[in-house]
């Protein structure tokens, strides 16, 4: 059991941004654009339209968080950056609660920088692991962080779900309103369960000074000189390309099931039913996933987790009710939470730990440049065949390939 007040408060920065990720990202926000923000539009078209935004914001971190890890290492700005990214978030949950409906432009455009400010913020809460935690402790700090961030998620969200199914109680006037409440709930709670990490995570204090200038240019160097060593790296690169295509499927699956399920005909209460259960269900099986690892390794349970994906996507083609909904949902739900954390772990266990922000900064640009590849492949494969199914099939190489190309990679 983990006592570290300084690991119990970084994990709490999970636990802070996971609502983002559960209300607005796997919830909400692709229920309420379809029916809602892209009121009379045809699925297909909703459907490019979300895929198309999550392309783009991933393009957007993919060509900061590098740059502007390799500035939070040499000035130790991980948490400042971290935080400053959470403001930006959180601001944009707010926005959402006030657009109106079919105004899909809007709605796009808050998402979509609420995307970009969420993976900033997390990467550079990532940066601080190493520093954090060593060795096997990883692997648990790690998986405490994911196990806490499904337990805060699964309780906001089911508070806004009664908002949505109830909003008399709340003294809301509609279900639409308890929606727009739920956003702004999110920034709140983002805001408020940030503190502790900001309080009492210490951080290595830097001594370089000089204008800004001076540090992209010293930043630009410093990252063409780690790509060049990466190179090098055979076992870490190795490790990155893998990570760099599983991981783009269990994103996409996090992030378009919901919409895949509005476009197969299944009621609201049935999609928000099968997010409980992913979020209650990956609770306490992504902390066990780290307690795996002082027998296993972090790499074997990892694959394990990849190849419950790729049954997943095939056995969702062949979905057609509510029940199946519910059982994937709960499959899903028992491996996400191990694979996200394990492979944080195991990244930061294979890295020099003073150049941990410029590292995951080029760990999040190759998963989020992998973060392109999937909603697109979805998106077009829907856009083409007029068939949602095509699109989730699709991933199955993505896992295939990754899960390979992680067999060859040797734990340090």
């Amino acid at each position: 059991m983990i006592k570290d007040k300084k690991i119990i408060s970084w994990a709490l920065y999970d636990w802070a941004n996971s609502v983002f990720a559960t209300t607005v990202m796997a919830g909400f926000f692709p229920l309420f654009f379809q029916k809602y923000w892209s009121a009379g539009a045809e699925s297909t078209l909703t459907t490019a339209r979300l895929g198309t935004v999550i392309s783009l914001s991933s393009l957007m971190i993919a060509i900061a968080s590098p740059l502007m890890g390799v500035i939070a290492d040499v000035k130790s700005w991980k948490k400042e950056f971290c935080f400053l990214f959470m403001l930006m978030g959180a601001f944009c949950c707010g926005w959402m609660a006030f657009i109106g409906k079919g105004e899909w432009g809007l709605a796009v455009m808050a998402y979509g920088l609420g995307l970009f400010a969420f993976g900033m913020s997390a990467g550079f809460n990532d940066a601080q692991l190493p520093h954090i935690a060593e060795g096997r402790q990883m692997d648990r700090a790690s998986s405490l962080g994911y196990s806490l961030g499904y337990l805060g998620g699964g309780l906001l969200f089911s508070l806004n779900v009664l908002m949505y199914l109830h909003p008399s109680w709340f003294g809301l006037s509609s279900p639409e309103q308890g929606v727009q409440f739920s956003f702004l709930s999110v920034g709140v709670w983002w805001f408020l369960f940030t503190l502790p990490m900001m309080i009492f995570v210490p951080e290595p204090r830097g001594n370089v000074a000089g204008p800004l200038g001076s540090l992209i240019a010293g930043s630009v160097r410093s990252l063409k000189k780690t790509f060049f060593v990466l190179i090098k790296e055979k076992n870490v690169l190795t490790f990155i390309v893998a990570y760099w295509l599983y991981i783009d499927g269990v994103f996409t699956v996090m992030t378009m099931a919901v919409d895949y399920g509005v476009s197969l005909g299944l009621e609201p209460k049935d999609l928000i039913i099968a997010l409980l259960l992913t979020q209650y269900i990956g609770f306490p099986f992504a902390y066990f996933f780290g307690t795996l690892t002082t027998r296993w390794g972090a790499r074997k349970p990892i694959l394990f987790c990849i190849g419950v994906y790729a049954i997943t996507v095939i056995l969702a083609t062949r979905m057609e009710s509510a029940l199946h909904f519910y059982i994937l949902a709960a499959v899903i739900g028992m491996v996400q939470g191990g694979v996200q954390a394990l492979s944080r772990s195991l990244f930061g266990s294979m890295i020099p730990k003073e150049a941990s922000g410029e590292y995951f900064g080029l760990f999040n640009l190759i998963g989020k440049f992998a973060s392109i590849l999937g909603p697109l492949i979805v998106a077009g494969a829907v856009f083409i065949t007029k068939d949602h199914r095509f699109g989730m099939l699709g991933l199955l190489v993505l896992f295939m390939i990754g899960g390979g190309l992680l067999l060859k990679v040797k734990e340090i």
